[in-house]
């Protein structure tokens, strides 16, 4: 018999064989779900022009709008304005009332089709879209109590108090003998009062408001901004970049919704900060 088939002493166990398993794979870890964009294109939207700036550009690029101006129309000259800029997420300013799924008013110096317009589609890009004045004022808001007033084609209007945005509708309030603010302090009111008498009414009427909502401060923006040579006591003019500075911002405020361009795809949720929209 062979050394090898001899049985082993007794109380002596066999060293079983070793056996190399190979290793599963590991997955990549998934992304975070409340991950934010890097890069966000915000777009601000007037009356006479739309504005676009996108993270890490100094120099805003602008295009005449119009009456006739549709939403399809302003994503073609977007996307053309944009060219060469890379970005993840859109921001758009919209004049009129905006609710959780874009536009919920038609507005008044545009074209029509933009309420139930699907923009994120139209982008291919998750987009978040505020009224343009909330927008100006998230953009200028430094704290406490902030009233916005943007004279440009009308007057849009926001209230931000301990990081609360309120959208308001201030130009639909009448002045004595000047009739509706939205016409007295826009375009119109600047033709029919020209530029002096214009300037006295603003004089006379932020104050007035600031005292209404109890404002610590009032910022002034819009276009005609500029035709104002010293703001009334308690207010200040707002800078030009403010519009950007609200879209970007606007991608860390919890309570607005995100349009994803694929409705069947999750929507990714920023952190939770300190701020609500109402």
């Amino acid at each position: 018999m062979s050394s090898d088939s001899t049985p082993p002493p007794k109380g002596h166990q066999r060293t079983p064989r070793r056996t190399t398993r190979k290793k599963a794979p590991v997955a990549p870890a998934a992304p975070a779900a409340n991950k934010l964009p890097a890069s966000i294109l915000a777009v601000d939207v007037g009356g006479t022009r739309v504005k676009i700036l996108a993270s890490g550009q100094t120099e805003p690029r602008r295009r005449l709008t119009g009456p006739g101006m549709t939403p399809q129309d302003l994503v073609a000259g977007v996307l053309e304005l944009a060219d060469g800029w890379e970005f993840e997420a859109v921001s758009i300013g919209y004049p009129g009332q905006v609710g959780g799924s874009g536009p919920r008013s038609e507005p008044g110096n545009l074209g029509p089709g933009w309420v139930g317009f699907n923009f994120a589609a139209a982008f291919g890009k998750p987009v978040r879209i505020m009224n343009d004045a909330a927008m100006q004022a998230l953009g200028s808001y430094d704290g406490g109590r902030m009233l916005f007033l943007g004279l440009g084609t009308g007057l849009g209007s926001a209230l931000i108090a301990d990081s609360v945005i309120v959208p308001l509708e201030l130009g639909r309030l009448h002045w004595p003998r000047v009739g509706e603010l939205g016409l007295a302090l826009g375009r119109p009111g600047l033709r029919r009062f020209g530029k002096r008498k214009w300037r006295r009414l603003v004089d006379r009427v932020v104050p007035e408001l600031m005292a209404a909502t109890l404002a610590d401060a009032v910022v002034i923006g819009g276009g005609n901004a500029k035709k104002i040579r010293t703001p009334p006591p308690g207010a200040r003019l707002s800078n030009n970049l403010t519009a950007f500075r609200g879209g970007f911002r606007l991608w860390h405020v919890d309570d607005v919704r995100t349009l994803s361009s694929d409705e069947s795809a999750p929507v990714a949720s920023p952190p939770k900060v300190e701020w609500r929209v109402i």
